[in-house]
Parts: C-alpha cells; sequence; structure tokens
C-alpha cells in the first residue's frame, strides 16, 4: 500500500506539477496581482503604489463614459455573435453530416478559418473590407460592396460582427457535428416511421439530443465574444471614435496607453465578475434543458 501510494504520488507531481506550476504563475498570480493594483494608484511604471480604496470602481462607473459605452458594444457585440455563430455553426453542422461526396474537404474549409490569428486575421479582413469590396463594388455597381465598411458606426460594428462569425463558426461546427453524430439512428428512424417531418425530427429529436452541445457551444461562443480585442485591435482599433471599442481593447489602452494600471486592474475586475456571472446563468439555463436518454 505504502508502495503504491508513493508511485500515485510521483504520477500526480510529474504529469500534474508541471501544469499546476505554470497555472499558478500564468494565471493565478496574475489575477491576484490585478486585484491588489485595483485598489492602487499604480502607473505601472514606478515602484510606489498607494492605496485608493474604491476609488478607482466609482470612477469607473460614475465620471468613464467611454467605459460603459465599451461595455454597451461588447454586449450588443455578444448577442449577435453569440447568436449567429451557433446559428451558422448548427446549419453547417447538419448540412455535412449528410451524405455529401465532398462533406470532408468542406468541414476542413469551414474549420480553417479558426486557426488563423485573430490580429492576421483582421488585417487581412482590413485589405477585404476597404480595397477588394471597392474593386468589386466599382465593377459591379452593388450598391452593398460599396458600403464604407470601416467608416461609420453602424457598417464597422456589422464588419466585426462579420469577421467574428466567419473565424469561430467553423469550430462550433465540429463540435455540433459530434453531437448530431451520436443521436441514436433509431430514434431518428422511428420519429420518421411515425409520419415525422424533417423540422419535426430536427426541433422534436435532434435538436433535444445535442444541448449539452449547445451549452458548451453558448459558453465559447460568450467568452469569444465578450474577450474580443485582437480582431478588434487590427481590423477598426476601435473606431471610428471609439464606437467600436470593445471592452477588452479599453481596458489595455487604459493601463498600458495611459499608463494608469490600477484604473486598468479595476476595470478588469470589475469585467470578469460580470463576464463570470453570464457564464454561471448560460451555463445553468442551458443545463436544465439537456435530455439524457
Amino acid at each position: 500500500m505504502t508502495r503504491r501510494k508513493t508511485s500515485q504520488q510521483i504520477q500526480q507531481l510529474v504529469f500534474v506539477g508541471p501544469s499546476t506550476i505554470f497555472f499558478v504563475l500564468i494565471v493565478a498570480v496574475p489575477f491576484f496581482l490585478g486585484l491588489y493594483y485595483a485598489f492602487t494608484d499604480w502607473n505601472g511604471i514606478s515602484r510606489q503604489a498607494d492605496g485608493v480604496g474604491l476609488r478607482n470602481f466609482i470612477h469607473v462607473f460614475t465620471k468613464d463614459p467611454a467605459f460603459l459605452n465599451s461595455f454597451w458594444f461588447t454586449a450588443k457585440f455578444t448577442v449577435l455573435g453569440v447568436l449567429l455563430t451557433n446559428m451558422v455553426g448548427f446549419a453547417l453542422a447538419y448540412f455535412l453530416t449528410k451524405r455529401l461526396y465532398t462533406r470532408n474537404v468542406m468541414r476542413t474549409v469551414y474549420f480553417m478559418p479558426h486557426v488563423i490569428g485573430g490580429l492576421l486575421l483582421g488585417f487581412i479582413w482590413q485589405f477585404i473590407f476597404v480595397r477588394g469590396f471597392a474593386s468589386i463594388g466599382g465593377a459591379t455597381g452593388l450598391p452593398f460592396f460599396k458600403l464604407p465598411w470601416l467608416g461609420t458606426e453602424a457598417t464597422s460594428f456589422w464588419a466585426i460582427v462579420i469577421v467574428f462569425v466567419w473565424q469561430n463558426a467553423g469550430y462550433l461546427m465540429v463540435i455540433y457535428i459530434s453531437a448530431i453524430n451520436n443521436v441514436p439512428k433509431n430514434l431518428i428512424e422511428a420519429a420518421k416511421v411515425d409520419g415525422a417531418g424533417r423540422r419535426q425530427v430536427l426541433r422534436n429529436v435532434i435538436f433535444p439530443l445535442v444541448m449539452p452541445a449547445v451549452t458548451v457551444c453558448l459558453f465559447l461562443a460568450i467568452s469569444w465574444s465578450f474577450k474580443l480585442f485582437d480582431l478588434n485591435l487590427s481590423l477598426t482599433k476601435g473606431g471610428p471614435f471609439k464606437s467600436t471599442e470593445s471592452v477588452a481593447l479599453n481596458i489595455y489602452n487604459e493601463a498600458f496607453n495611459i499608463s494608469r494600471f490600477g484604473m486598468g486592474s479595476a476595470k478588469a475586475i470589475i469585467f470578469f465578475i460580470i463576464v463570470a456571472l453570464i457564464s454561471i446563468l448560460q451555463v445553468r439555463a442551458t443545463k436544465s434543458r439537456e435530455v439524457e436518454l
């Protein structure tokens, strides 16, 4: 028994120890340091950080309309991004679980945008919106391609939504494909024998049984949407006139461009609490609708 316990401890130390150390150094320590600096006026450079109590948090809610505007933009973007990404991902998965000759190739093609980094993807789509669409609009005369996609508040918002959905729908598609393939075929065949059409089978058989995948995909999409940064930075930089500035970009500018690290840490803590509460509510709501076989 002693040898077995020793062996188990060594295995845990070898396999879990390194990941635990990296988690503590990269996640836990910065989190608690940020929590400490949120109650100080540290500028990120000096060695001295004086405590200010709750002044940073009060300032965020009373004297910082830029943060509230960025949060409103992030909330709107999250609602549309989560809905459209999951709808497109599920539609692609449902279509690509059919017997198609090129379905494996199409799965690869739809998944590939997620592999591209957000910064690179933003610069690519910036060229497409500014140069590519303008050339197509000039050649075809279609109003859609003549829009100032990165020039106005409304069009810039939809430009970010389009790129976000295009980048992440393929990843959610893979999860939904796995869930749909695990739906028992005998249930689908029994429903068809009873006279159920495709829509009825989808609504009453397939969709309830893939709810665990919906829970995961909603959680991922909410996390990606709220943490929008690299795509926002490379595509619009928060413009025009900070109308498309996400919360993550606002926190970054506050801490590193204005050198108010204490204020930026306070915003990050507020943002963390809000996102955590929303994620918990979402997981509980979708978990209650899951069906067990």
